[in-house]
């Protein structure tokens, strides 16, 4: 039997996502400003009461390590950006993404996000996925639009399990 490209992207970001929710619906309030080492990343609240996540041009070494609040956000604004440039909208600057300011409403913004990229994959040809990706690779002729459903599948594959691990080490710890 012959599965399309997009069926098999559809299953494979299904699959992910089946495994990120088995964390979400395990997470608590105090897991998402967790600080796991004192060298660490996280979401603080900034002016007008918008959560703002630390960030820093420069690949920094050692990496931060990241809060679950921090990695949440990460999420929401990578994908926001990719919904946006997917959906032919002006792709929103990364300052413009905020964090929801709770665990409960980064949960249900995630799960927004998940609802709106659904709607993307399942408009897609065959001649869409073809195109040119607009998003992550500047101008690079040779990634299409089927290697960015690929990476978004990766991508959030890899935070849902940094987020995982992060919710398992405090549990441990607090044990």
């Amino acid at each position: 039997m012959s599965v399309s490209r997009r069926d098999l992207l559809r299953w494979q970001f299904d699959l992910t996502w089946s495994l990120f929710e088995l964390h979400l619906e395990q997470l608590k309030p105090e897991d998402f400003l967790w600080e796991p080492a004192p060298h660490h990343w996280t979401v603080r609240p900034g002016g007008e009461g918008a959560w703002l996540p630390d960030w820093d041009e420069a690949e920094l070494d050692p990496v931060p390590v990241p809060t679950v609040g921090w990695l949440s956000w990460h999420i929401g604004w990578w994908w926001s950006v990719t919904i946006d440039h997917a959906r032919g909208r002006t792709p929103r600057e990364r300052v413009e993404i905020t964090w929801p300011g709770d665990g409960e409403a980064a949960v249900a913004w995630l799960r927004g996000l998940r609802e709106e990229w659904l709607a993307v994959l399942d408009r897609l040809s065959d001649t869409d996925l073809d195109a040119v990706a607009p998003f992550p690779w500047p101008a690079d002729p040779g990634m299409t639009v089927a290697h960015m459903l690929a990476w978004v599948n990766a991508e959030l594959m890899k935070n849902a399990a940094e987020i995982g691990q992060l919710r398992l080490v405090r549990a441990a710890s607090a044990a």
